[in-house]
């Protein structure tokens, strides 16, 4: 990239997909084809630590062995493979094992100046540096909001949050070096300790804003810092935090934008080049020469690596001055599918057609597990939505999964998915304004009729989906899915039951139905535990 000493994309194989080999290296080898030199495996405990046998136990962990295969692959074709871990908080799937729960401070953050913690971090290094050929490390650090206020208050008492950050930091730093690294870090914790918990600056101290002397003064001189921004359209505010970025890394600042593939089953490549379209060039103003596309895989990483090609074409074309057409063309030499017919995976979000932006929100998800009785999202809409949009949506999925025989499968999950939204979108809607009109004839109909009509497209959905999970990923991590949408199945042959049990006079009442629907304050980004209920089974409590 000209314009770039490093241009990289990170995948997260953390939150429940790990991809297995042979997807990514196909994937590696794509992006190395768009002008990518680097990729970061975002591994919170997804990679095998020797001496640590829960460490990742149960997740579908990278060996060593498995890593070096990678490495050596991507190292053939001039990528880059960074090692991305976390030494301090995220690594939530880790504490909770009793082995690790004695270094844990609070919610998933590791007990920083306790040596056990730095045993550990010592022993990821270890493994890393055997898998790996990259020196450079990313070490993560992000978002530790309660980083001292948990067993650490307990042992040592209330000390400056900064001081306990940047101590910890340097402990981190110090072990990096001593494997050859040079470590980079997220820079949010920086700013969130200064601002009182908020990462951007305000508009009103974007000018006369400094972080204090005494921590930039503290910050390892061998760190670079890394500013995440996958929200802004405002160039000022690229200008202004990649400025105070800077100012805590001097000329060691990467940037890291967003190939928005997390939350929902469908890609955001529309939304995602909205943000991109402000960052890259911002990169390029200030003098940013690093950056790096973060693929995500928050509650429960559903969207494959596959279906945010288009962003990733996009940002790279932006990187390097390409035209429109020029951007296009390459694509489809590249992966062989026609960019705009790639887009078409994004269509299950915009209920409000085609054109109408819909940002980041997940309708597709969160109406796909909103209960059809409770209907805890069904209020969430800014105007009225037309199921029948999804029936076209399908059909231009459907084309294009016949169109490209390697892709096809991704097209495919999101054609079962607009099939399976044409009776579910808006079907307790339709339920409850049965039940409030008395029309027991009513739900008797829609019980036998869309009711059983989606158990027929779940199974479309479920097969479609479980394919391309297994085709993209190892086989871990689908347990969770399998409770999800076998748990969802469930529930709607139960609610069908009970419409036909009411229409047949063997119950006088469904209550859940009887109580008003409120406007869910989630918004439209509801993720699954937003929709399908109101209860919750988890542990109400916190170990210290």
């Amino acid at each position: 990239m000209k314009n770039f000493n490093n241009f990289g994309v990170m995948i997260d194989c953390s939150r429940n997909a790990v991809p297995n080999l042979t997807s990514l290296k196909r994937f590696i080898y794509i992006i190395s084809e768009m002008g990518y030199n680097c990729a970061m495996l975002y591994t919170e405990d997804t990679y095998e630590v020797e001496g640590h046998p829960f460490f990742g136990y149960k997740r579908g962990k990278y060996t060593i062995e498995e890593l070096r295969e990678i490495d050596d692959y991507a190292a053939s074709i001039g990528v880059e493979m960074i090692p991305c871990i976390q030494t301090l908080a995220h690594v939530n799937a880790l504490v909770r094992w009793d082995v690790y729960r004695e270094i844990r401070d609070c919610n998933d953050i590791l007990l920083a100046g306790d040596e056990r913690t730095y045993e550990l971090i010592d022993a990821m290094f270890s493994s890393l540096s055997k898998s790996l050929r990259s020196r450079k490390i990313h070490i993560g650090m992000d978002e530790a909001h309660m980083v001292g206020l948990g067993k650490y208050l307990e042992e040592n008492g209330y000390h400056d949050r900064r001081e306990i950050l940047l101590s910890h930091l340097n402990r981190v730093c110090e072990i990096a070096r001593k494997y050859g690294y040079e470590p980079m870090m997220w820079n949010d914790m920086f700013f969130r300790l200064e601002l009182g918990g908020n990462y951007y600056i305000p508009d009103d101290d974007r000018d006369t804003y400094h972080t204090s002397g005494d921590v930039c003064d503290k910050i390892p001189g061998d760190l670079s810092g890394v500013y995440w921004d996958y929200y802004n359209i405002d160039p000022k505010v690229y200008d202004t935090m990649m400025t105070r970025s800077n100012e805590l890394t001097p000329g060691r600042v990467w940037f890291a934008g967003g190939a928005w593939s997390w939350g929902g089953f469908t890609p955001h490549n529309r939304y995602s080049m909205c943000q991109n379209a402000e960052a890259i060039p911002a990169c390029i103003r200030n003098g940013v020469k690093n950056a790096i596309l973060t693929m995500w895989g928050d509650d429960g990483a559903e969207t494959p690596i596959f279906a945010v090609l288009p962003v990733l074409m996009n940002a790279a074309a932006l990187a390097e001055g390409w035209t429109e057409d020029e951007m296009k063309a390459k694509f489809l030499e590249i992966t062989g599918v026609d960019y705009d017919d790639m887009l078409s995976l994004d269509l299950p979000n915009y209920v409000y057609g085609p054109d109408r932006e819909v940002y980041s929100s997940n309708f597709s998800k969160n109406r796909l597990y909103n209960d059809p009785f409770l209907g805890i999202v069904d209020k969430n809409n800014e105007m009225p939505v037309d199921p029948a949009i999804f029936e076209e949506y399908a059909n231009i999925l459907h084309d294009n999964e016949a169109k490209y025989p390697e892709f096809g499968y991704l097209f495919k999950v999101q054609a079962a998915l607009c099939d399976i939204l044409t009776e579910k979108f808006d079907l307790g809607i339709r339920t409850r304004e049965l039940y409030e009109n008395g029309d027991k004839e009513g739900l008797r109909a829609i019980a036998q009729g869309e009711y059983a009509r989606f158990e027929t497209r779940w199974e479309d959905f479920y097969e479609a989906f479980r394919y391309q999970w297994e085709t993209v990923n190892k086989t871990y991590g689908f347990e969770m899915q399998d409770l999800r949408l076998g748990g969802l199945l469930a529930r709607v042959k139960n609610c069908k039951r009970r419409l036909l049990d009411y229409a047949d006079g063997k119950t006088d009442r469904i209550a859940e139905l009887e109580e008003p629907v409120l406007i869910n304050d989630c918004g439209d980004v509801c993720q699954w535990h937003h929709s399908f209920s109101a209860g919750s089974i988890a542990m109400d409590y916190i170990w210290m």
